[in-house]
Parts: C-alpha cells; sequence; structure tokens
C-alpha cells in the first residue's frame, strides 16, 4: 500500500508557486535489500500560478514519482486538504468530459489541461482519496504544506528520502 500527502502554495493569485507531497511507500526500488517502509519528499516551483494549480500539481507529480519507480498496481490512499481536487477528480470530472469540458454554466473548465493530466495519472490505479483539513495540526498534511509553501518563498526545502523508521 501507498500513501500520500499532498499540498499546493501560492503567493499571490496568480503569483510564484510551490506543491509538496510527502509519499510512503515500500523500499524495494530504492537499492535496499530489506522490504522496510520507505518515505520519499517531492517538490517543486513554478513562477507564475495559483494555489488550485499546485494542489492538482502535488497529486499528479506524486503519481508520476509512482509510475517512474514502482510497479503498479497496489492501492495508492491520496490525502489532500483540497476539496477543489478530490471532489474535481472524483465527481465533477465525469461531467466535464461529457459537455467537451465546460462547466455546467456552459463555460470552460478552469485548469483543463491540468485536470487531463490528472485524469491521465490516476488512470488504472486504484486510487482511495481523503479529505484532511488544512492547518489543523495533522503532521504529515503539515509537511507537504511546508515544502510547498517553501518552494512558492523560493528556498529549497531539505527533502527526506529513507526507511519510515528514521523519518521525523
Amino acid at each position: 500500500m501507498i500513501t500520500i500527502y499532498t499540498d499546493g502554495s501560492s503567493r499571490g493569485n496568480p503569483g510564484l508557486g510551490g506543491w509538496g507531497a510527502v509519499v510512503f511507500h515500500d523500499g524495494n526500488n530504492q537499492n535496499t535489500r530489506d522490504k522496510k517502509q520507505w518515505v520519499t519528499e517531492i517538490g517543486g516551483r513554478e513562477e507564475r500560478t495559483t494555489n488550485n494549480k499546485m494542489e492538482l500539481r502535488a497529486v499528479i507529480e506524486a503519481l508520476k514519482f509512482l509510475t517512474a519507480y514502482f510497479l503498479l498496481p497496489t492501492t495508492i490512499t491520496i490525502h489532500t486538504d483540497s476539496k477543489y481536487v478530490m471532489v474535481g477528480i472524483t465527481e465533477w470530472i465525469h461531467n466535464w468530459q461529457k459537455k467537451g469540458w465546460k462547466t455546467a454554466g456552459k463555460k470552460p473548465v478552469f485548469n483543463q489541461d491540468l485536470w487531463q493530466e490528472l485524469l491521465s495519472a490516476v488512470e488504472g490505479k486504484n486510487i482511495e482519496w481523503k479529505y484532511i483539513e488544512g492547518h489543523a495540526g495533522h503532521k504529515l498534511n503539515e509537511r507537504a504544506d511546508e515544502i510547498a509553501t517553501s518552494f512558492a518563498d523560493d528556498i529549497k526545502p531539505v527533502l527526506y528520502d529513507g526507511p519510515e523508521d528514521k523519518y521525523k
């Protein structure tokens, strides 16, 4: 089983932005001989973006990381503090597709390119989506936020990649 915590941040709307993810996975592809649970933190930055774009980007990049390094399928649980992302990918997206990427109000869907990228990234994967309230003291959500805001502030955080039992 793989567990992911994601968050996005922007300084302005649009403005400088960052995304972050904390990924818990087995260490099989980390050149380890044991089967320890592994933690990999990832993140990135964009110059002119929005918070919603960074929330989407965090999930997309976490799934890309998994696809690049791990054999799937396995169950993936994604924790996000963005109802926009969670409801968008589990409910809204189906109607957007049927309506030619138009909203119920017949307007173009914002961030259609990212929604299409996310749709491609989730294809064929067994994903359970869980909403976490942001800034409510959940340690792993707070860490994803710290990574995202650091990148948004143009500060490269130290990202952890190692066994879970040594993760602080």
